[in-house]
């Protein structure tokens, strides 16, 4: 291990030290990210990876992200890099963006899920990178909530999930992202994206130069947190036109559901007495308190979770692409 950084605090540098410690002994943290916590392992201990897997009950051919200090870290991981991997890797690590590379020669079939690629991703908040740092190796992490459930922003969201299933919650406070990373492949002739995240596709097509292929673009790569249904509250989640969410409320009720809303700044009035949340108008600060907001209203033992509906353009693909998949996996968990 290496040393911490001296900027952090005394407690701080503790904590940070006794989950490099766990980490270097095979043991699994659950760590902050500026998108979601993380269930973090050594990634280049198999065993210690296959228990993340056991405790999020994530199946196995589900690859998970390398999270590394920096740029100089892709050699470890990845094989035959391209330039426009450095280019984005200078551009925007740390920060929310996964880079989907061919993997190097002993990367353990669990962490790529079997593939010949790898994901590497620099996360930005202070403290794992003070982990990073202080362990000296790449962790493997996956979300830190059951496989397919709604993200946790917070640690009190990992505490609610997992329990004592994992050996340290490393606190960070709350996320300042709250969706999960951007996840492009650069494996082939053209960038694909394969997550939309807070880094559109336009913004990394500018930085490379070309266009970049959108979700739906045929790749065989299997990416994390990719699943047609994902990210679920327990209520059933169903999306609804703004405009019908009243009308839509007053039917649910009527057959005796006791429902729970997710509207935005400026939505049309509610029948009295109908559980809410209200999230800003802005793409970024709605993502931002997306997941905290599922999880008040599963808090409130709703029978069923209307959304309205939020826009339908670029500024919004994160957003919807989260929302599409909670509600396939709330009506199939």
């Amino acid at each position: 291990m290496t040393s911490i950084d001296p900027e952090c605090s005394a407690d701080d540098r503790a904590r940070v030290a006794a989950a490099a410690g766990i980490l270097a002994r095979g043991g699994v943290v659950a760590l902050p990210t500026e998108t979601v916590y993380g269930l973090g392992a050594d990634a280049a201990n198999p065993d210690a990876v296959r228990r993340v897997f056991a405790i999020k009950g994530r199946p196995a051919d589900h690859p998970v992200i390398v999270h590394v200090g920096g740029a100089e870290d892709i050699p470890r991981w990845a094989r035959d890099v391209p330039v426009q991997a450095e280019m984005l890797a200078r551009r925007y690590w740390p920060g929310p963006l996964t880079l989907v590379l061919p993997r190097a020669a002993d990367v353990a079939d669990v962490v790529t899920g079997g593939q010949d690629t790898v994901a590497l991703r620099a996360p930005a908040h202070p403290l794992t990178q003070a982990l990073l740092r202080a362990f000296g190796g790449g962790i493997a992490a996956p979300s830190a909530n059951r496989h397919g459930r709604v993200s946790p922003t917070t640690a009190a969201h990992v505490r609610e999930d997992l329990g004592d299933a994992v050996d340290m919650i490393l606190d960070g406070g709350p996320c300042a992202v709250g969706l999960e990373s951007t996840i492009l492949a650069l494996v082939g002739a053209e960038p694909v994206l394969l997550r939309p995240g807070a880094i559109s596709p336009e913004e990394l097509g500018a930085v490379l130069g070309r266009p970049v292929a959108l979700p739906g673009a045929t790749t065989r790569i299997r990416a994390p947190g990719a699943l047609a249904a994902h990210y679920a509250p327990r209520a059933p989640l169903e999306l609804c036109a703004p405009q019908a969410l009243p009308a839509r409320v007053a039917e649910l009720q009527a057959a005796g559901a006791h429902v729970g809303c997710l509207i935005m700044d400026g939505a049309p009035a509610l029948p009295a007495g109908v559980v809410h949340v209200t999230l800003p108008a802005s793409a970024a600060d709605y993502g931002t308190g997306l997941y905290a907001a599922l999880r008040r209203l599963d808090a409130a033992a709703v029978d069923r979770i209307l959304v309205a509906q939020p826009p339908q353009n670029a500024a919004w693909r994160a957003v919807n692409d989260r929302l599409r998949r909670a509600a396939r996996g709330s009506a199939s968990g």
